[in-house]
């Protein structure tokens, strides 16, 4: 298991489809415990392959208070959707923002497990919430999408400007360190 790096709006690449997984082997078994690691250690709720520069359909979801009840979503599809629901959503690749969200209350969902067996399943509150979001991920849309233009504008200009800094800071700290090439 590896952390790996989650991507942050407005990366190019958080807009790339995601392709369908076709083969269940020990490389998705591999994926899928590094995105689990990933999300854990962000820590969040909820992470797309995507969101880790891995363009393919897997999602992982754990909403348990003691982070132990993973679920696992390899090629998932909304087959239905029901109600409406309004919550607050914040992502791991657009941290430190969260702003209210309309969504589906409750999904019907098809997807397969890590060893590719499909099943549907109804899912409702916040599993609801998290599945629709992840799977904008794979689909290339983040939850600023549904904000109006403003709003997104505004959000990015602060997220750049955060990196920035960072970016700054940490070359402050060790001098010169941000000028070498290889």
């Amino acid at each position: 298991m590896a952390l790996r790096t989650i991507l942050e709006f407005p990366d190019p690449r958080l807009r790339t489809r995601a392709q369908p997984v076709t083969r269940f082997d020990a490389a998705l078994g591999t994926l899928v415990a590094d995105l689990l690691e990933t999300m854990y250690g962000a820590p969040g709720i909820g992470l797309a392959a995507t969101q880790v520069d891995v363009h393919q359909r897997v999602i992982v979801i754990d909403v348990s208070a003691e982070h132990n009840q993973p679920l696992v979503l390899i090629n998932p599809q909304i087959l239905a959707r029901e109600g409406e629901a309004s919550s607050e959503e914040g992502c791991l690749s657009v941290p430190g923002i969260f702003d209210e969200v309309k969504r589906a209350a409750k999904i019907r969902l098809r997807a397969q497990d890590r060893t590719g067996a499909p099943f549907e399943r109804d899912y409702d509150d916040i599993l609801a919430v998290c599945i629709q979001h992840e799977i904008d991920h794979l689909d290339g849309k983040l939850f600023v999408d549904y904000l109006s233009d403003l709003k997104r504008e505004r959000i990015r200009k602060k997220l750049e400007k955060e990196r920035r800094e960072r970016v700054s800071h940490a070359a402050a700290a060790s001098p010169g360190s941000a000028r070498r090439a290889y």
